[in-house]
């Protein structure tokens, strides 16, 4: 069966953004690769500023599931547009992982659609777009299980 790993671009504040999940998910050290280390293309000419910016980060959340991303690069066109057509889900196994997880990754949210609590669907579920920009939902079914 495939893995759905979840890919996030960025303007710019990749590494930022990577160095604070890495915070929240821990893991190996990250390690990221820029745009100046790709091979010279005289068809794709990078500009100073966008050689610095992320090409490819990953943290490692567990062994099915792996969080991505990468900046945008003006030079080619490139601009990330954030919104709330896609939400990372996180299915917690206890409530106090998501009560955990909740408290790490709503830091310095820029919206709390819905905070940390009980619904009938859920011991515990929220949903908020993070200081990046990326939409998460918080879940921990508990004893509510529905049959969806």
């Amino acid at each position: 069966m495939a893995k759905l790993h979840a890919y996030l671009n960025f303007n710019g504040n990749c590494e930022e953004a990577f160095s604070f999940y890495h915070t929240v998910f821990g893991g190996p050290e990250l390690i990221s690769h820029r745009f100046k280390d790709l091979p010279d293309d005289p068809n794709a000419t990078l500009s100073d500023a966008d050689k610095n910016k992320i090409m490819h980060t990953s943290i490692k959340i567990n062994d099915s599931v792996m969080l991505m991303g990468s900046d945008c690069v003006d030079s080619f066109g490139q601009k990330a547009v954030f919104g709330n057509s896609t939400y990372i889900m996180l299915d917690t196994d206890t409530a106090q992982e998501a009560r955990d997880l909740f408290g790490k990754l709503s830091v310095n949210a820029k919206k709390l659609e819905m905070d940390l609590e009980e619904t009938f669907f859920a011991e515990l579920f929220s949903s908020f777009i993070d200081q990046f920009g990326v939409a998460w939902m918080v879940h921990y079914e508990g004893n509510k299980k529905m049959d969806f």
